[in-house]
């Protein structure tokens, strides 16, 4: 091998491995702070190696002055699809704050391990259920295709930061929102009604002891229904994740 082509192919090897790098920081599981980054060191290479050899062909080599740019459109690219994915985490998270209020919850928190951050025990429950989904369904190795998929529509160093590119980063960001409210519409209307109910009883009989029924009752009202509702969710968040996996795909399309 000339040094030409060995230059060649550690400039791909590069490329490929920060695109990679940068869906491993910010992807679901594998963006979590418990794995130490000697491990996720290990999975870029490992991943880079995998990708090279049919991604390496649709990779140019680029000049010693157009690397910095290089580094930098290359490892957003990987960004924007692992943040994608990623929102689904966040609508999860959203809900189970809400419901952790609605359910009584609210004073009761948890060192999350994934963020490192105090989180409620239905958003730290709800985010469990969801990454162990995430894992069954093997959308980790939907991931690893989706990035070696990206190099044939938009090749390393054709990043371009388009008004329609940015608009699209901004709505989906706002999915969040309607993903939380997916997932917790169930349990939330349960506990409006409750609460509407023990309003008009409170009306109807003011000696009652709302105030300690109330919580009681939203309490074991909700986590019925969020068990009941459980039954549904490997067919919501297999369509969830299908979606912010075309998000990220059609961000990346806008930007081309």
């Amino acid at each position: 091998m000339t040094d030409t082509a060995l230059i060649a192919m550690i400039a791909r090897f590069l490329t490929v491995g920060i695109r990679v790098s940068g869906l491993m920081l910010f992807a679901p599981f594998f963006g979590s702070v418990v794995i130490p980054m000697r491990i996720k060191a290990v999975l870029v290479l490992a991943v880079t190696f995998v990708l090279l050899p049919s991604v390496g062909r649709n990779v140019d080599v680029h000049q010693i002055g157009e690397w910095p740019l290089i580094v930098f459109t290359e490892f957003l690219v990987g960004a924007a699809m692992g943040i994608a994915t990623n929102l689904v985490f966040d609508g999860v998270n959203m809900a189970g704050q809400v419901l952790g209020v609605q359910m009584g919850y609210s004073l009761v928190n948890i060192l999350d391990p994934q963020s490192q951050v105090d989180t409620t025990v239905v958003a730290l429950f709800q985010q469990s259920i969801v990454m162990l989904l995430f894992l069954r369904m093997d959308v980790h190795y939907w991931l690893v295709r989706a990035v070696g998929k990206s190099f044939l529509y938009l090749p390393a160093g054709t990043l371009k930061l388009s008004s329609l590119f940015t608009l699209s980063l901004f709505r989906t960001a706002g999915e969040v929102f309607s993903v939380g409210v997916q997932i917790a519409a169930p349990v939330l209307a349960a506990t409006l009604v409750a609460d509407i109910v023990l309003g008009l009883l409170g009306k109807a009989s003011p000696q009652m002891p709302l105030m300690l029924l109330g919580p009681a009752v939203k309490s074991v009202l909700g986590i019925l229904i969020f068990i009941a509702s459980l039954r549904y969710w490997p067919d919501l968040f297999r369509h969830l994740f299908l979606v912010s996996l075309e998000s990220g795909e059609r961000i990346l399309h806008l930007a081309s």
